[in-house]
């Protein structure tokens, strides 16, 4: 049977064991914290490794970050590429449309978030799910 892997540095003591309370989870986040600039490859930083996945799993169950907005998500991208309206259109294969589904008039079609997912590198799991329109 493994043992827990104990950490003592700046007078932070830590078990490194999967995290089940919060008390454990800022512990953790504690220990981190006192470890963070240790290099890659030794004892230190393989403990920091191994503490910043076992965070990374509480957090993920305990703070999970839902999927954006498919229509924030095109935004997002525009800005982020400056793509305009107008280029949009391209991507969607009708420029009139461009406008009407940046302001919720009408929905992504299939072939729509093909495109964008291809063009834009939107994933299709975010461009498929519904959103309210105005």
């Amino acid at each position: 049977m493994l043992q827990p892997l104990t950490i003592i540095k700046n007078q932070v003591m830590l078990t490194i064991k999967v995290i089940k309370t919060e008390t454990e989870y800022l512990k953790a986040l504690k220990a981190v914290d006192a470890i963070f600039h240790a290099k890659p490859d030794t004892p230190e930083g393989d403990q920091l490794e191994l503490l910043t996945l076992l965070i990374e799993q509480y957090e993920n169950r305990h703070y999970p970050i839902s999927a954006p907005d498919p229509i924030e998500a095109i935004k997002f991208r525009m800005e982020q590429t400056g793509m305009s309206i107008s280029e949009l259109g391209e991507v969607l294969g009708y420029r009139s449309r461009a406008s009407e589904i940046l302001g919720r008039k009408r929905r992504l079609t299939l072939p729509m978030i093909r495109n964008l997912s291809n063009k834009l590198h939107i994933p299709a799991e975010i461009l498929l799910q519904d959103y309210a329109l105005d």
